[in-house]
């Protein structure tokens, strides 16, 4: 089975996704206050109100294609949102999260599930990500260590701002409480340049750090 860390460690995972011992044979959902339960959207769409209404804490799952923008009028009912990664070459996942952290405001629990591997821990946490449900054979020990894999980062992500902007011995904030480290009033072109907030599907990847040890 998958392991749940964020970076300090293993972390109980009370959510699962939403099964047929859930929907029943009627079709209709039901579960209770104690519930825990990751919807895919379209899940979300027949079963979402009802769980809600069950007083059940309901997570939507989006997959790559699936943009944030198709869940920005939810965010303040869900308590989680979980970004499928179907293979680690897929990057997608990484904009999402970013789009989600600092031009929708989410600051609750964003979890990276799927083909989730070591080296991707960095990165993952850079964009946003604050739960990641490891890929079976990952050690706990070697994924925790990759959050220290570099020391310092040039470019702005949702952790820290950019470099050139930071003082000595200044902290490194704001970062996933959803306040934004960028300035939205920045032409597209000055955002790209500097690592800003992108679409999905475009081109910035796990390079929302330029990274050194």
């Amino acid at each position: 089975m998958p392991t749940l860390i964020d970076r300090a460690g293993t972390v109980e995972d009370r959510w699962s996704p939403l099964g047929a011992e859930v929907v029943g044979a009627s079709g209709a959902a039901a579960a209770g206050p104690e519930s825990h339960l990751i919807l895919s959207l379209e899940q979300w769409t027949y079963h979402g109100e009802a769980l809600l209404a069950s007083g059940a804490k309901v997570g939507i799952r989006l997959e790559p294609s699936e943009g944030p923008e198709t869940i920005a009028p939810l965010l303040d009912r869900i308590s989680l949102v979980a970004v499928n990664f179907p293979s680690f070459t897929d990057g997608r996942g990484y904009s999402i999260a970013r789009l989600l952290r600092q031009r929708y405001g989410w600051t609750g629990e964003l979890r990276a599930v799927g083909d989730i591997l070591r080296d991707q821990m960095f990165y993952l946490s850079r964009c946003g990500f604050d739960t990641f449900e490891l890929k079976d054979g990952e050690t706990v020990p070697e994924a925790l260590a990759a959050f220290g894999d570099f020391t310092e980062a040039y470019q702005e992500a949702v952790d820290r701002g950019p470099l050139f902007r930071r003082r000595p011995g200044e902290p490194s904030a704001p970062g996933i409480d959803g306040s934004p480290t960028i300035d939205e009033s920045r032409t597209p072109e000055a955002r790209t340049a500097i690592g800003g907030p992108i679409g999905v599907g475009e081109s910035n990847g796990p390079s929302a750090s330029i990274a050194v040890r």
